[in-house]
């Protein structure tokens, strides 16, 4: 299961630099929630499509998301992943937010596929 997920996330972080959005929202339960940004969240594929397309712009089309340590607990058909997330861009020092993450992911299986339900990259800096 951790291997399928981390190929996943290494898909969909690719789809992102790529710009390849419509592809990005298959990786998304029908019902996913991405935080934006703190006090900003998206619900649905569309939604979340949407999110991607202003943040490729805010970064000036050049934004690089890349993982590092992982840890991932399961419980049946459900996953919290937590995960050092690294973004790189253009523009990234003139950028009001971190740019070395702690997300939280939450994966559910559905059909017998892994999809994201919640896309969190800023992960438990929300309560600061």
């Amino acid at each position: 299961m951790s291997k399928e997920i981390e190929e996943l996330i290494a898909a969909a972080d690719k789809a992102i630099k790529e710009e390849r959005f419509d592809d990005l929202k298959e990786f998304y339960t029908e019902d996913a929630v991405l935080v934006v940004k703190p006090e900003l969240e998206v619900k649905g594929k569309e939604a979340i499509k949407e999110a991607f397309i202003k943040i490729a712009d805010y970064f000036n089309n050049s934004v690089v998301p890349t993982q590092g340590k992982m840890l991932m607990v399961e419980a049946g058909d459900t996953v919290l992943v937590l995960s050092q997330t690294l973004l790189d861009a253009e523009n990234k020092e003139s950028s009001e937010y971190s740019m070395d993450r702690r997300a939280t992911y939450v994966y559910r299986k559905i059909d017998g596929k892994w999809l994201c339900a919640i896309d969190n990259s800023y992960g438990t800096t929300l309560l600061d």
